[in-house]
C-alpha cells in the first residue's frame, strides 16, 4: 500500500533551448576556424582511402565531422572505418557531436538545411 512506486525523472529540453545550444556550438566552431565548408561531396565507391585522402587534402589530424544535405551511402560507408570521424546528415546534427569533435567539415547544401531550421 506504502510501497515505492517507480517514477520518470526525465526532463525534456523545450525546442528553443536545444536550438539555441546548437546556434552557439556552431558559432563558436567558425570563431575558432573549426568548420570548413565544401562546395559538394561525393564519391564515386565506397572507399576509405579515399575520404582519408579528402580528409589529409583539408588538414584534418584529429576528431572530424563530416554533414551532408543528404545522406549519400558511399560517403557514410566511406568515413565509418576512420576513426574519430563521424557522418551525419543535416537534420542530425546535434550539439554533442559539433562540441565532441574538433573539425567540423559540412557540405553548402547542409549549411543552407541548417540555416533553415535554426532561422
Amino acid at each position: 500500500m506504502f510501497g515505492p512506486t517507480p517514477r520518470s525523472y526525465a526532463y525534456k529540453l523545450p525546442k528553443k533551448v536545444r536550438r539555441l545550444a546548437i546556434k552557439s556550438a556552431l558559432s563558436s566552431k567558425v570563431l575558432n576556424d573549426e568548420i570548413k565548408v565544401l562546395e559538394g561531396l561525393e564519391l564515386n565507391q565506397v572507399k576509405t582511402k579515399e575520404m582519408v585522402a579528402i580528409l589529409s587534402n583539408l588538414k584534418v589530424e584529429r576528431k572530424a565531422l563530416v554533414v551532408t544535405g543528404d545522406y549519400n551511402d558511399n560517403v557514410a560507408l566511406s568515413t565509418r572505418n576512420i576513426p574519430g570521424v563521424k557522418f551525419v546528415t543535416a537534420e542530425g546534427i546535434n550539439v554533442l557531436d559539433v562540441l565532441k569533435h574538433d573539425q567540423l567539415i559540412i557540405t553548402k547544401d547542409a549549411v543552407a538545411k541548417v540555416e533553415e531550421v535554426l532561422a
